[in-house]
């Protein structure tokens, strides 16, 4: 049988917490497992949390307005969440899979926390708000490292520029014109490893990149590089490969009219 009396005195020690009703505790809860969910989503996409690190505090806020007796903590935290879900830049492709040392130790400490909280003869509001924020975001970091994908077997080089490649039948990639210059997109469902491209009126060999200036080595479904031409260029050639080491390297050729010459095109 459980210590009714020792149960009993625990929750007489929460006093602050039990500002909190049920129906509010349950929301909180909702909301920190849909952020999970996203976090696990976003990293099988090889995106990691930037600016969604503010749902941690955001929804620690929100908590403890009604402990607090605070209720501008309410409308700071839903403020901090929607920031956090709608940002643009709240989820970002990584360079390499994150680790998940630092997770284990915001699990560890929240762990510790919580346990000193528990056997503690009185309840500090703050030990219980830093405890939930340690376990979140440790819980959120181990998420995104255990889900983040491996990372390729290889990333190919100039030497499949001499290599005879072939184009797939169906075409993996697409590119859009812009005004500074094109966009090409993964229309695939799988990893492209790239290995270079150049104008097709230049026999070069340039690396991809976004539209950052950040070098790309791998280019997954929907993800988008950027490539710098001017109005004159025809089109381009981009190398690549799939699956593993053994893969025959695979060539995107796309032609256009340029620009420039936009008013001398004829349509068949």
């Amino acid at each position: 049988m459980p210590d009714v009396g020792g149960l009993g005195g625990f929750l007489a020690g929460l006093t602050p917490i039990t500002r909190v009703s049920g129906a509010f505790a349950v929301i909180t809860v909702l909301l920190a497992a849909y952020w999970l969910l996203r976090v696990g989503r976003e990293a099988r996409q090889a995106q990691v949390p930037r600016v969604a690190w503010w749902s941690v505090p955001g929804l620690a806020m929100m908590l403890f307005a009604p402990v607090l007796d605070v209720p501008a903590l309410f409308g700071i935290g839903a403020a901090v969440l929607l920031i956090a879900e709608y940002w643009p830049g709240a989820f970002a492709f990584a360079e390499r899979k994150p680790g998940a040392a630092w997770p284990l130790v915001s699990l560890l400490l929240g762990a510790a926390l919580t346990l000193g909280i528990v056997r503690a003869p009185e309840v500090d509001s703050v030990a219980v708000g830093a405890a939930l924020m340690l376990l979140l975001a440790g819980a959120g970091g181990l998420i995104s490292s255990v889900l983040y994908p491996a990372a390729p077997a290889r990333t190919p080089g100039f030497g499949v520029r001499w290599q005879k490649a072939q184009s797939p039948e169906l075409p993996d990639l697409t590119v859009t014109l812009t005004e500074h210059g094109a966009q090409l997109r993964n229309v695939s469902r799988r990893t492209l490893n790239l290995a270079g491209w150049s104008p097709a009126s230049v026999n070069g060999w340039l690396r991809l990149r976004d539209e950052t200036g950040h070098p790309l080595n791998t280019l997954r479904a929907g993800q988008t590089a950027f490539l710098p031409l001017d109005g004159q260029e025809s089109g381009v050639r981009v190398w690549y490969v799939t699956g593993d080491k053994a893969a025959k390297p695979l060539l995107f050729r796309a032609d256009w009219t340029p620009r420039v010459h936009a008013n001398y095109r004829v349509l068949n």
